[in-house]
């Protein structure tokens, strides 16, 4: 279809702004860099996840459900962008995703794309393995009342509501599996040149520019996430195997088969995750189990895998790699 508006800059949206205003548009590029490299970050978390139950069901079948059950519960823009991007940028099925919402019947295009849209927060709850958080921090007090008493000690909750802190969510929730991404702005030359690229979620997620400015322990484009993050995901990963019983022997070796073959399968050991002069290692007594990790502590306090992601460089390549190759893999697909 022909473009009307090509090189007609009165009809650009800058065109409007008056010179105040314009001093204020690096405002609207801080805010596509938030949705895009949240909703990047969302797909990575779910493909791990999806990637690390096929190995468990292929080790022993020992995951009751075959496939990932991810719910999201709210369906604002950040609700509806997720939806977009987990749909058509992940290799979530769309009846593996559930949305929760005051308003199901405005999500008629997700709805039509074969997500399941309601309103029922506790029946998304107790679906949900993965479970997004995607409301008004006005709220969320309601919401985690809803659900509290509901949620199935395995399910992930990933907060997106910026302006509560993890500790209020604990006490929200009664649930320490929860991450909550911390996004800090940076000095940076031009914000505009990769946020902006693409005015659709999808479209962006497929660029491999916008891959490079997302990668969490490396990000461009003015936005850092916190290095936590990334501790706080493998944590979760961790606690997986647990919840399933799988030894620190065999969790390890599945933690680091992740990666891409050549790596070191030393990549993660027992104490990169435990810290404890009486911790046996995984090679003298590869029988032993990891207990359950609060990821609420993996992301307030220093911890042993976050100190090794400060001082060990070819790890923190060899995370970079494994999300390039995550996006690589879905863009094949």
């Amino acid at each position: 279809m022909l473009d009307l508006t090509v090189n007609l800059s009165s009809l650009g949206f800058e065109s409007g702004l008056s010179e105040d205003e314009k001093e204020l548009f690096f405002l609207r590029s801080r805010s596509a860099g938030l949705t895009i490299s949240g909703c990047a970050h969302a797909v990575f978390v779910c493909e791990l996840f999806d990637l690390l139950r096929k190995k468990l069901n292929a080790e022993n079948g020992c995951v009751t459900k075959a496939h990932l059950s991810v719910g999201i519960l709210g369906g604002g823009n950040m609700g509806k962008q997720l939806a977009l991007a987990l749909i058509h940028t992940s290799n979530l099925r769309p009846r593996d995703v559930n949305l929760s919402t005051k308003r199901p019947e405005t999500l008629g295009e997700i709805s039509n794309m074969g997500v399941e849209c309601y309103f029922d927060n506790i029946r998304l709850a107790k679906w949900a393995d993965l479970l997004f958080l995607c409301v008004l921090p006005s709220h969320l007090p309601q919401v985690c009342s809803d659900i509290h008493c509901h949620l199935p000690s395995h399910c992930l909750v990933y907060s997106f509501t910026s302006a509560v802190p993890l500790n209020r969510l604990l006490m929200l929730l009664d649930h320490n599996f929860i991450i909550k991404p911390q996004y800090e702005f940076e000095v940076y030359d031009d914000e505009t040149s990769v946020w902006l690229l693409h005015n659709q979620i999808c479209t962006a997620l497929k660029d491999k520019g916008v891959h490079s400015a997302t990668v969490p322990l490396s990000m461009k484009g003015g936005l850092f996430l916190d290095r936590r993050w990334t501790s706080a995901v493998f944590y979760a990963l961790l606690n997986m195997c647990t919840a399933e019983k799988l030894d620190s022997g065999n969790t390890l070796r599945l933690l680091n088969g992740l990666f891409e073959a050549g790596v070191s399968k030393e990549t993660f050991t027992y104490h990169s995750f435990i810290n404890s002069p009486n911790a046996t290692s995984d090679v003298n007594k590869p029988d032993d189990f990891f207990p359950w990790i609060s990821l609420v502590d993996a992301q307030t306090k220093d911890t042993p895998l976050t100190d090794l992601l400060s001082r060990n460089t070819g790890l923190r390549d060899c995370i970079s790699c494994l999300y390039y190759n995550v996006f690589k893999n879905l863009d094949e697909g």
